[in-house]
């Protein structure tokens, strides 16, 4: 009788016999002379267990590695968890428990889980940014950037949740309101510290280039985050006051065509020109309205809301005086935070313009157009054209004479040539408890003073209220905070705001490669040895700020001499979403379906392939259309069903083997090979059941298929690593595990297709397909094609003038009447 796939009996006998093995531990030893390859995951948020979404990312991953471990890597595979966050202490708020307590109580259940999923991680390489240990070095990073100007402090305009009183990015607000609890964003203006990334967007902007294998929208992504602009900066003078305003445009040849001139309502200028203008008592409710409005909805402001401050500024261009205004929708964080409106040729202008009663001047001329009339257009003009009314350029093209207007304005000194990065600084800081504080103490003497590193980490308290109110928590605790400067030991404070956890998540892969490392946050030669990181899997989600953040510390870290590339991971695969009631699956939206009830009834292998059967891996996938009824078999489980009947069957013949299994068999290890390279796990799958099928009716036949079983067992692993390995070890009866064993080779002989289909053409136009064999000749290929009768009677007694002929799969014959 066949053996009966049992996935609850064979699945944590495994769990347990891999981890008594170590069969996942990377090697550092040098002598091991294996190509090393570093699978890196994403590494997950502990909020409650894991569900869909993790189990298709992490089977994803954990494919990758398992793959390249049975092509003969020494594969570093680790796993953590990115720890603190706001998250937590909302959930710990709600509960009445500790963040810690909560956190580590989750990483425990998703770590349980993991392993009774059979991920192959290196459980020694294991990493919790809540950790001390682990924030002492994200402290200690801190200070290597501040101490080299890359860390600073400074008062700046931020989007404010006041029930859950902490700082939000602008993802981080819907609709004017707070993702996490609904309520609506204020702005408000707070000392912040930043990171300076904008020192490094050249940079990171001329690195895309080196990505050559991330998914083409991440990188368009990525490029448009960075936003990089040229045009020039020009100076333009309040009447008034006789200060100078520079503002920045990539479109200096529009310059003639400004006729008025805007302030973001928070630049520092607005309430003092609005007081030499005499309208501050107009200006300040538009200030104070926008202070209560969210940076994306500032952005998408009703353009024809604004305040004139009652003071002008001179155009350089021409001396025309023109009125200034103050507008919500010109933003501080672009630019200089003023701009020169012009409003024929900017369609924000232009409904600015209209409804403030403002001159509309056309400065560029379509071509070959009726001229246009600013008094009458009810839009705004495109930008391409002939220059008008521009003083010493009129007749000119007008974007060809952008560059001759920067060299003008260089030469008059009026203006000079610039560059303008969309990018903004990053913004780490917290109002809250749970997170890495901030490694520096506030003196009244010596302002800014680093915390010594060997007093570091500096600890959370533990004796805190981590409530939300007023204040934040560490600022609210009695003791914590109060300090002595380390510099003079005079009476200071710790600085009470925790880091943003992107900055965790921005080095975490480095410790992987020294874990429990004592002496520094990761060992210069361990790093060498196992990065960049040859493959990163995780969510498009992560396409913009992670990884962005990633990239700047990785080139920060390179400028320090720490590490010696530029980099982190040239390689990333994205997994999609998947989707449950019309959204990914998030604690946040309650539309979670856990995997681990799947994996008690079917078994983790099933769970693995129902995520990696849906379809390819970067597709999002609803979860409604792949599970079905929850009480039906899934067809994946009926698979290993037969695949463990027909190699139990095919270990008991010592029939000889086929031609045509054995054709097979090369052709789908050939196949399967090209599918994971490529991450197309659905149609290795797809391949694995048609070989399966072909190995049961060669049996059925009396046939041989052990060699067929081996290599279709082989091949199953990295998919269904537990079947595998109980079929490979209990039926097969091999001494070691499969998942050491070497990938199966193929014959390319044997593996070519016996016939292709050759498609015929006469002028270009195809007129038949037929079946040949994969080795014809030009001479029989063309022979072929001429015999076909639909040919002939496309031909209709023309001459051929030219035949190109591409054995086997192309003959075109050009012909003449």
């Amino acid at each position: 009788m066949s053996r009966r796939y049992d996935a609850a009996e064979i699945e944590p006998r495994w769990v347990a016999r891999w981890e008594e093995e170590r069969l996942y531990r990377a090697s550092d030893d040098p002598s091991d002379e294996r190509p090393r390859f570093y699978a890196l995951d994403m590494f997950p948020y502990p909020s409650g267990d894991l569900h869909m979404g993790h189990a298709e990312a992490f089977s994803g991953g954990d494919a990758v590695a398992r793959y390249q471990a049975l092509r003969g890597h020494n594969v570093m595979h680790p796993i953590g968890w990115d720890a603190f966050g706001l998250n937590a202490e909302n959930a710990a708020i709600k509960r009445g428990t500790p963040p810690a307590e909560w956190t580590y109580a989750n990483i425990e259940q998703q770590a349980t889980s993991f392993r009774r999923m059979g991920m192959s991680f290196d459980w020694a390489r294991r990493v919790q940014t809540c950790d001390p240990e682990y924030y002492r070095w994200t402290q200690w990073l801190f200070l290597r950037l501040f101490e080299r100007g890359l860390a600073y402090r400074k008062s700046a305009p931020v989007n404010w949740c006041p029930k859950d009183q902490t700082v939000l990015a602008n993802e981080q607000v819907i609709g004017g309101a707070c993702e996490r609890c609904g309520t609506p964003v204020e702005r408000r203006e707070l000392t912040q510290w930043f990171f300076k990334i904008t020192d490094y967007a050249q940079r990171l902007l001329d690195d895309v280039e080196l990505l050559t294998d991330w998914p083409d929208r991440v990188v368009t992504m990525q490029r448009n985050w960075i936003g990089r602009s040229e045009g020039a900066e020009v100076t333009f003078t309040i009447d008034e006051t006789g200060e100078d305003v520079t503002v920045f445009t990539t479109r200096p040849d529009t310059l003639w065509g400004a006729t008025f001139f805007v302030f973001a309502v928070e630049h520092p200028a607005v309430r003092r020109l609005a007081e030499v203008g005499g309208t501050w008592a107009d200006v300040e409710p538009l200030v104070r309205k926008a202070q209560q409005t969210s940076m994306v909805d500032r952005e998408a402001a009703d353009t024809k809301e604004g305040v004139f401050l009652g003071v002008h500024v001179v155009n350089p261009v021409n001396g025309e005086r023109i009125p200034c205004f103050a507008a919500p929708y010109v933003l501080m964080g672009y630019g200089t935070g003023a701009i020169m409106a012009v409003p024929a040729h900017d369609e924000r202008d232009f409904a600015f313009a209209r409804a403030h009663d403002l001159p509309v001047r056309v400065v560029i001329q379509p071509a070959d157009a009726p001229a246009a009339d600013g008094d009458t257009m009810t839009e705004a003009m495109p930008h391409d054209g002939v220059m008008v009314n521009s003083g010493p350029f009129d007749g000119e093209a007008s974007t060809a004479a952008i560059r001759k207007v920067v060299e003008w304005l260089e030469d008059e000194g009026r203006g000079q040539a610039a560059v303008n990065f969309r990018l903004r600084d990053w913004l780490i800081s917290r109002q809250r408890y749970w997170g890495a504080p901030i490694p520096i103490v506030h003196c009244p003497e010596h302002g800014e003073v680093a915390v010594p590193d060997d007093q570091l980490p500096v600890p959370l308290p533990e004796d805190v209220d981590f409530q939300p109110g007023g204040e934040s928590p560490l600022a609210r605790h009695p003791t914590w905070k109060h300090v002595t400067c380390p510099t003079c030991g005079a009476e200071a404070t710790r600085d009470t705001d925790t880091m943003d956890t992107f900055v965790d998540s921005s080095w975490y892969f480095f410790r992987y490669c020294s874990p429990g490392y004592a002496d520094g946050p990761f060992r210069r030669e361990d790093v060498d040895r196992w990065m960049p990181a040859n493959q990163y899997t995780g969510g498009v989600e992560h396409a913009i700020l992670h990884l962005l953040y990633c990239r700047f510390f990785t080139k920060a870290l390179y400028d320090m001499g720490m590490i010696g590339f530029v980099e982190p991971f040239p390689r990333l695969m994205n997994q999609g979403q998947v989707i449950y009631g019309g959204a990914s699956m998030s604690k946040t939206k309650g539309n979670i379906i856990e995997p681990m009830p799947i994996v008690e009834r079917w078994g983790a292998d099933t769970m693995r392939l129902i995520m990696l059967f849906a379809g390819p891996f970067e597709d999002d996938i609803d979860w409604k259309l792949i599970a079905g009824d929850a009480d039906r078999r899934p067809g994946v489980h009926q698979w290993l069903g037969r695949v463990f009947t027909a190699v139990d069957d095919a270990v008991r013949t010592d029939a000889v083997e086929p031609v045509t299994l054995v054709r097979l068999t090369h052709k789908t290890i050939k196949g399967v090979t090209e599918d994971m390279d490529r991450f197309r796990f659905n149609t290795a799958i797809s391949k694995l059941q048609v070989l399966t099928n072909e190995i049961r009716s060669t049996l059925d036949a009396e046939g041989g298929a052990q060699e067929a079983a081996g290599a279709l067992v082989q091949m199953l692993a990295p998919v269904a690593p537990f079947a595998a390995e109980e079929l490979w070890r209990e039926v097969m009866g091999n001494g070691s595990s499969v998942h050491v064993s070497s990938w199966p080779a193929y014959d390319p002989a044997l593996a070519a297709d016996d016939t292709v289909t050759m498609v015929v053409q006469v002028n270009g136009k195809v007129r038949d397909k037929i079946e040949v064999a994969a080795g014809i000749s030009e001479t029989d290929a063309e022979a072929t094609a001429r015999a076909s009768e639909r040919v002939a009677r496309a031909l209709d007694e023309r001459v051929v003038v030219k035949t190109i002929v591409r054995a086997p799969k192309l003959v075109n014959l050009v012909v003449r009447d």
